[in-house]
C-alpha cells in the first residue's frame, strides 16, 4: 500500500508573511482551501483561514494578522488515522506538514487522505460492520477484538466512532466469521448492539414474539 507521506504536496507554495492580504485574497479566490500555511523567514507560523482573510484590510501584510493564524499541523511521521484526526478537529481541508525539526515540508489535502483511506482494507475488502456500545469505563479494545477472534472472525479494522461522558460506540469491520455468534457474544459481555443485522436471531426472535403478541391482542 502507498505510504501516506506520498500524498504530501507542494502544488502551491506556502504564503509568505510579507505578502499583502490582497494577494492572499486573490489566492483563496482561485482555490477551494479553507486554510493555507504561512511562513515567516522560512519558518512555519500557522495557517491563515480563507473566511478570516475576507474581513482583513487588503493593504496590510499577512504578518500583521499573525495573531489570527491557527497553529495546527501534522508531523511527517504521523500515521493516517492521526492525520484524519487533525483534519476533523480543526475543520480544515488542508494541513501543513512539518518534519521532526519543525521544518515545513508541504501540506496534505483532505481529498488525498480520503483516497488513501479508501484503499485501506477497512474500506476496500468485503465484510460486515458491527457497531457496539458500552460504558466509557467498562469497555476494553482488546476485549472487543478478542470477542471477534474467539469466534474465528477476522478483524479488518475497528475504532471508537462516537463517545460521550458515559458511553463509547465502537465500529468494527469483520472480514470473516459468523456474525450472529459474534453479536451474541458481545451481548454476553455486556455490549449493546447499535447496528442492525439480518443475521441477528435475538432481534428476529423478539420481533416475531412482538408480531405474534400484536396479532393476539387484535383478535
Amino acid at each position: 500500500m502507498t505510504e501516506i507521506t506520498n500524498y504530501i504536496t507542494n502544488d502551491f507554495g506556502p504564503i509568505d508573511g510579507q505578502e499583502t492580504i490582497a494577494s492572499v485574497q486573490d489566492f483563496f479566490a482561485e482555490v477551494n482551501f479553507s486554510h493555507f500555511p504561512v511562513l515567516e523567514e522560512g519558518i512555519f507560523i500557522g495557517s491563515i483561514s480563507s473566511d478570516d482573510v475576507e474581513t482583513f484590510d487588503s493593504d496590510k501584510k499577512t504578518i500583521d494578522y499573525k495573531y489570527t493564524l491557527e497553529r495546527f499541523f501534522a508531523r511527517k511521521s504521523m500515521i493516517w488515522l492521526d492525520v484524519l484526526e487533525v483534519f476533523a478537529k480543526n475543520h480544515t481541508n488542508t494541513i501543513p506538514v512539518l518534519d521532526e525539526n519543525n521544518s515545513y515540508v508541504g501540506y496534505y489535502e483532505i481529498e488525498d487522505i480520503m483516497k488513501f483511506f479508501q484503499e485501506t482494507p477497512f474500506i476496500k475488502e468485503q465484510g460486515g460492520i458491527i457497531i457496539v456500545q458500552k460504558g466509557l469505563l467498562d469497555y476494553s479494545m482488546s476485549e472487543v477484538t478478542q470477542i471477534v477472534e474467539s469466534n474465528n472472525g477476522k478483524i479488518l479494522g475497528c475504532f471508537v466512532s462516537e463517545a460521550d461522558l458515559e458511553n463509547v460506540q465502537i465500529t468494527i469491520k469483520i472480514g470473516l466469521g459468523a456474525m450472529n455468534e459474534i453479536i451474541q457474544t458481545y451481548r454476553r459481555y455486556g455490549y449493546e448492539i447499535i447496528s442492525e443485522h439480518q443475521e441477528d436471531t435475538y432481534i428476529n426472535s423478539l420481533k416475531e414474539r412482538s408480531d405474534y403478541l400484536d396479532k393476539y391482542l387484535n383478535i
